[in-house]
């Protein structure tokens, strides 16, 4: 079966296209031409609407198994063979569909601090004029009621990052040898000894891979009124493409889409008053964090986050679990 070996599996905004891209470059890697296939997130068709561009991004799901083995299919003999999906964390149903297609598979799991992520998450989808709402904080008092509305998972600003919870349940799917989990910082300030660690990981040469592509950076168009404008058009012409066969529409969105970001300014940085306001929502899950991996993530609770460092995949290693039961990581 053309199958993956292992999955960058872990988290939207924290550098998976990046990673993928240069593992992409090792001789005895290969990553599936398609960089997101989405394969394990749904049992069968995935759902054909949702939130503004859901349903674009639905139809780019690889959904049927033989679409998805075609992906491996050119990979040499001997290569381990790798995809890179962020969302396979987030959600419980994929873990379950990877271990029972997949139990030897490898998972990589990259995080990034959680309100830095939250942000650069909605950074994303407001820039691209997909988010109606020009306001940080109110996007993610809304995250509830857009998920009730059938909203896809990218619109889980603070959901994504309440990484405790995920991996408590990973390490109850996957044995923790199974797993390497890195800090995003890491793959910026060094990326030579991450990429390093990744390699050795999945039992792969080490000092082929040193370098990680450039990031596109996501701009922050200023909220004017042709933006207002461009932004209602982006959104009517997605909710369009949901009535037309095919890739129709996609065209006039994408125009659209790089009419809001030309000569737009970088993504903006946080404030500590927008920091401080989301901290309260994730302080459980960093203590639960720091009980599930034996390390610490306090720095997150601070004005300024991002903190560096591998996390570990320590599989000759032995650390106490929460529940008292020595857990290989």
């Amino acid at each position: 079966m053309a199958l993956p070996d292992f999955f960058v599996a872990g988290v939207p905004k924290a550098g998976t296209t990046a990673l993928h891209t240069a593992l992409a470059r090792h001789p005895a890697l290969f990553m599936s031409p398609v960089k997101e296939p989405k394969f394990f997130l749904t049992d069968g068709p995935p759902p054909s609407e949702g939130g503004p561009g859901d349903a674009k991004t639905y139809r780019e799901h690889i959904w049927r198994r033989d679409d998805y083995e075609a992906l491996f299919a050119g990979a040499p003999a001997g290569a381990l063979k790798g995809e890179s999906t962020p969302f396979y964390l987030y959600n419980r149903e994929a873990l379950g569909r990877i271990r029972a297609l997949v139990p030897a598979a490898k998972l990589i799991i990259v995080l990034r601090d959680p309100v830095e992520r939250a942000h650069s998450n909605w950074t994303h989808l407001w820039s691209a004029g997909l988010d109606p709402c020009g306001d940080f904080l109110q996007a993610c008092a809304r995250e509830e009621e857009r998920a009730a509305a059938g909203w896809a998972e990218f619109w889980r600003y603070t959901g994504l990052g309440k990484y405790g919870e995920q991996l408590d349940h990973l390490y109850s799917v996957f044995p923790a040898g199974q797993v390497l989990v890195f800090m995003y910082r890491s793959l910026l300030t060094d990326p030579a000894s991450t990429l390093n660690r990744v390699c050795s990981f999945l039992g792969a040469q080490t000092g082929l891979v040193t370098e990680l592509p450039r990031e596109n950076v996501t701009v922050h168009p200023h909220p004017t009124a042709r933006h207002a404008i461009v932004s209602t058009a982006r959104r009517a012409g997605a909710a369009l493409t949901t009535l037309l066969p095919g890739h129709l529409g996609a065209g006039m969105t994408d125009r659209l889409e790089h009419m809001l970001q030309q000569d737009a300014a970088p993504r903006r940085p946080l404030t500590w008053d927008q920091r401080e306001a989301l901290i309260p929502q994730f302080e459980a899950d960093i203590a639960l964090l720091e009980r599930v991996t034996g390390e610490r993530f306090r720095d997150w609770l601070g004005p300024r986050g991002e903190s560096g460092g591998l996390v570990g995949a320590r599989p000759t290693g032995q650390r106490q679990a929460r529940n008292g039961r020595p857990r290989q990581y």
